[in-house]
Protein backbone atom coordinates (compact mmCIF):
# COMPACT_ATOMS: atom_id res chain seq x y z
CA UNK A 1 0.00 0.00 0.00
CA UNK A 2 1.34 3.43 -0.82
CA UNK A 3 1.60 5.96 1.96
CA UNK A 4 -1.33 8.32 2.22
CA UNK A 5 0.06 9.99 5.29
CA UNK A 6 0.01 13.76 5.26
CA UNK A 7 0.35 16.07 8.24
CA UNK A 8 -2.96 16.92 9.90
CA UNK A 9 -3.86 20.55 9.59
CA UNK A 10 -6.77 22.24 11.30
CA UNK A 11 -8.04 25.72 10.56
CA UNK A 12 -8.47 28.19 13.38
CA UNK A 13 -11.30 30.17 11.80
CA UNK A 14 -14.89 29.07 11.28
CA UNK A 15 -15.77 25.43 11.85
CA UNK A 16 -12.59 23.35 11.88
CA UNK A 17 -12.59 20.25 9.69
CA UNK A 18 -10.12 17.69 8.50
CA UNK A 19 -10.57 14.99 5.87
CA UNK A 20 -8.50 12.34 4.18
CA UNK A 21 -9.18 9.88 1.37
CA UNK A 22 -8.34 6.29 2.31
CA UNK A 23 -8.52 2.96 0.50
CA UNK A 24 -11.80 1.18 1.19
CA UNK A 25 -10.24 -1.80 2.93
CA UNK A 26 -10.05 -2.92 6.57
CA UNK A 27 -6.34 -2.06 6.86
CA UNK A 28 -7.21 1.63 6.32
CA UNK A 29 -8.67 1.70 9.82
CA UNK A 30 -5.16 1.91 11.31
CA UNK A 31 -4.34 5.02 9.29
CA UNK A 32 -7.75 6.43 10.19
CA UNK A 33 -7.05 5.95 13.89
CA UNK A 34 -3.66 7.66 13.56
CA UNK A 35 -5.22 10.62 11.76
CA UNK A 36 -7.99 10.93 14.35
CA UNK A 37 -5.50 10.95 17.24
CA UNK A 38 -3.33 13.54 15.50
CA UNK A 39 -6.22 15.89 14.76
CA UNK A 40 -7.71 15.52 18.24
CA UNK A 41 -4.30 16.45 19.63
CA UNK A 42 -4.30 19.62 17.52
CA UNK A 43 -7.81 20.44 18.79
CA UNK A 44 -6.90 19.62 22.44
CA UNK A 45 -9.52 16.86 22.53
CA UNK A 46 -7.21 13.94 23.33
CA UNK A 47 -9.65 12.70 25.97
CA UNK A 48 -12.09 11.73 23.17
CA UNK A 49 -9.48 9.72 21.26
CA UNK A 50 -10.44 6.25 22.50
CA UNK A 51 -14.12 6.61 21.60
CA UNK A 52 -13.33 8.46 18.36
CA UNK A 53 -10.87 5.81 17.18
CA UNK A 54 -13.33 3.01 17.96
CA UNK A 55 -15.99 4.81 15.92
CA UNK A 56 -13.53 5.38 13.08
CA UNK A 57 -12.53 1.72 13.04
CA UNK A 58 -16.14 0.53 12.88
CA UNK A 59 -17.24 3.02 10.21
CA UNK A 60 -14.29 2.15 7.96
CA UNK A 61 -14.87 -1.58 8.55
CA UNK A 62 -18.54 -1.20 7.61
CA UNK A 63 -17.73 0.70 4.43
CA UNK A 64 -15.08 -1.82 3.39
CA UNK A 65 -17.27 -4.79 4.24
CA UNK A 66 -20.57 -3.63 2.80
CA UNK A 67 -19.72 -1.57 -0.28
CA UNK A 68 -17.80 -2.12 -3.49
CA UNK A 69 -16.09 1.27 -3.27
CA UNK A 70 -12.36 1.52 -3.84
CA UNK A 71 -11.98 4.62 -1.62
CA UNK A 72 -13.65 6.29 1.33
CA UNK A 73 -13.29 9.76 2.78
CA UNK A 74 -12.74 10.12 6.52
CA UNK A 75 -14.09 13.46 7.75
CA UNK A 76 -13.56 14.91 11.22
CA UNK A 77 -15.25 18.18 12.08
CA UNK A 78 -16.48 20.52 14.78
CA UNK A 79 -20.03 21.50 13.70
CA UNK A 80 -20.30 23.45 16.96
CA UNK A 81 -18.00 24.21 19.89
CA UNK A 82 -19.55 21.32 21.85
CA UNK A 83 -19.58 18.61 19.14
CA UNK A 84 -17.05 16.42 17.40
CA UNK A 85 -18.36 14.72 14.25
CA UNK A 86 -16.67 11.73 12.62
CA UNK A 87 -17.89 10.65 9.20
CA UNK A 88 -17.00 8.14 6.52
CA UNK A 89 -18.17 8.96 3.01
CA UNK A 90 -18.48 6.28 0.33
CA UNK A 91 -19.95 6.17 -3.16
CA UNK A 92 -22.55 3.46 -2.51
CA UNK A 93 -25.91 4.98 -1.55
CA UNK A 94 -27.70 1.64 -1.96
CA UNK A 95 -26.21 0.02 1.16
CA UNK A 96 -27.58 2.01 4.10
CA UNK A 97 -26.44 1.33 7.67
CA UNK A 98 -28.79 -0.48 10.04
CA UNK A 99 -28.44 -1.78 13.58
CA UNK A 100 -28.43 -5.58 13.60
CA UNK A 101 -28.59 -7.99 16.48
CA UNK A 102 -25.71 -10.43 16.04
CA UNK A 103 -25.99 -13.94 17.42
CA UNK A 104 -23.57 -14.91 20.19
CA UNK A 105 -21.47 -17.03 17.82
CA UNK A 106 -21.38 -14.50 14.96
CA UNK A 107 -17.91 -13.16 14.17
CA UNK A 108 -19.22 -9.85 12.81
CA UNK A 109 -22.33 -7.69 12.85
CA UNK A 110 -21.70 -5.63 15.97
CA UNK A 111 -19.99 -2.56 14.51
CA UNK A 112 -22.94 -0.18 14.58
CA UNK A 113 -23.97 -1.52 17.98
CA UNK A 114 -20.55 -0.38 19.25
CA UNK A 115 -20.93 2.99 17.53
CA UNK A 116 -24.41 3.35 19.05
CA UNK A 117 -23.02 2.52 22.50
CA UNK A 118 -20.13 5.02 22.50
CA UNK A 119 -21.46 7.89 20.35
CA UNK A 120 -23.87 10.50 21.63
CA UNK A 121 -25.64 10.34 18.27
CA UNK A 122 -25.11 8.70 14.88
CA UNK A 123 -26.79 8.47 11.49
CA UNK A 124 -26.26 8.81 7.78
CA UNK A 125 -26.87 11.35 5.03
CA UNK A 126 -27.22 10.69 1.33
CA UNK A 127 -24.92 12.80 -0.84
CA UNK A 128 -25.97 14.29 -4.16
CA UNK A 129 -29.27 15.29 -5.73
CA UNK A 130 -32.41 14.07 -3.93
CA UNK A 131 -33.50 11.21 -6.18
CA UNK A 132 -30.10 10.41 -7.62
CA UNK A 133 -27.50 10.39 -4.79
CA UNK A 134 -23.91 9.53 -5.62
CA UNK A 135 -23.03 8.30 -2.13
CA UNK A 136 -23.58 8.56 1.60
CA UNK A 137 -21.87 9.69 4.77
CA UNK A 138 -22.23 7.58 7.89
CA UNK A 139 -21.42 9.78 10.88
CA UNK A 140 -21.24 9.78 14.67
CA UNK A 141 -21.05 12.66 17.12
CA UNK A 142 -19.37 13.02 20.48
CA UNK A 143 -20.04 15.87 22.89
CA UNK A 144 -16.96 17.89 23.75
CA UNK A 145 -18.22 19.97 26.70
CA UNK A 146 -16.91 17.37 29.15
CA UNK A 147 -13.62 17.08 27.27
Amino acid sequence: MTSLRTPAKATAAGRPTYSQTLPCEPSAAQLGRELIREVLGVWCLDCLADRATLITTELIANASGHTLCSKVRLVLGRPSPTLLRIGVVDRDPSHLPALNQANADDESGRGLLLVDAVADRWGYELKGPGKDPWGKEVWAELRTEDA
